[in-house]
């Protein structure tokens, strides 16, 4: 089976390096050269446009957008290179409206469609163990199922069509965003009566909420460790504005989305945009004047 990966990033690397481990041939293509050298000395085969890349069985793209999605699978020509039958992975996090048009692009060409966006960050993909959320006809999964099974621990099937596992994402992400803030504030109201908040975090992560999400993310900023970003808040910002889009579109109110976005947006007008989007606690102890 030939395979086709598009988007080297933070994630895209080592995804596509465990591809490569596994044994498949794969047909890399990236933006920047930094990365694309990094797969090639690896055995990879680098594509020069992302054209080049719609000669294979079966392509995996992850980039950073809805924008960056679009330009390279439909203006890069990525969709039209590809030949009836083959199949398109998005591991993005996208909105459910392109899943939705990219649904009836590719069936249009014959082209199968899944949606399977992640959960995990750069050293969870590295161990092969993220947690894959997938949706699309089942045919096509089960003949992509294989190739998951080297990505992820478990893929999870949320239903027949794409944009399902893209709401999901949003779900989870959303979620994610909330454990954040609540951490943010708590710890600046630990912190305004003389406790420090790494203290006050250390006991929460280690007892009520000794779940992954929280120690993760509360031991970044307990750490204030903000950098490098293993995900940016500025992208944290286009997930909330998604879960929001997607609410509306099923009239599901979510008011803490709302100003879990006006906080990101806070974020990123103090000059923390490009740090991990666990700096939006930030923005409590910035409010309670302790940053």
């Amino acid at each position: 089976m030939k395979i086709g990966f598009i988007g080297l990033g933070t994630m895209g690397v080592p995804m596509a390096l465990n591809l490569l481990r596994a044994g498949h041939k794969v047909r890399v293509w990236n933006r920047s050269q930094g990365p694309l050298e990094t797969l090639v000395a690896q055995g990879a085969e680098s594509a020069a446009t992302p054209a080049e890349i719609g000669a294979v069985d079966v392509v995996f793209s992850i980039l950073a957008d809805d924008k960056a999605t679009r330009e390279v699978i439909v203006d890069g020509g990525v969709l039209a290179a590809l030949k009836p039958g083959a199949i398109h992975v998005n591991m993005a996090t996208v909105s459910v409206q392109l899943a939705r048009e990219f649904t009836t692009q590719h069936e249009a060409r014959g082209i199968g469609y899944l949606a399977a966006p992640v959960l995990g960050r750069a050293d969870v993909a590295a161990a092969g163990k993220l947690n894959i959320l997938a949706a699309g006809k089942a045919e096509l999964f089960d003949r992509v199922q294989p190739l998951l099974d080297v990505l992820g621990q478990k893929t999870w099937r949320f239903g027949e069509r794409p944009e399902q596992a893209n709401a999901v994402k949003l779900a989870a992400n959303f979620m994610i965003a909330s454990a954040i803030e609540a951490m943010g504030e708590a710890a600046a109201l630990a912190q305004g009566h003389d406790v420090p908040g790494a203290d006050f975090l250390e006991m929460i992560t280690s007892t009520i909420f000794a779940a992954p999400v929280y120690k993760g993310y509360g031991g970044i900023i307990a750490s204030q460790k903000y950098e490098p970003p293993g995900f940016k808040l500025v992208l944290g910002l286009k997930d909330a504005r998604l879960a929001l889009e997607a609410a509306e579109g099923a009239r599901v109110p979510m008011p803490f989305a709302s100003v879990i976005k006006d906080n990101f947006l806070d974020g990123i007008a103090h000059g923390d945009g490009n740090l991990d989007w666990a700096a939006l606690a930030r923005v409590a102890g910035r409010r309670a004047g302790q940053v």
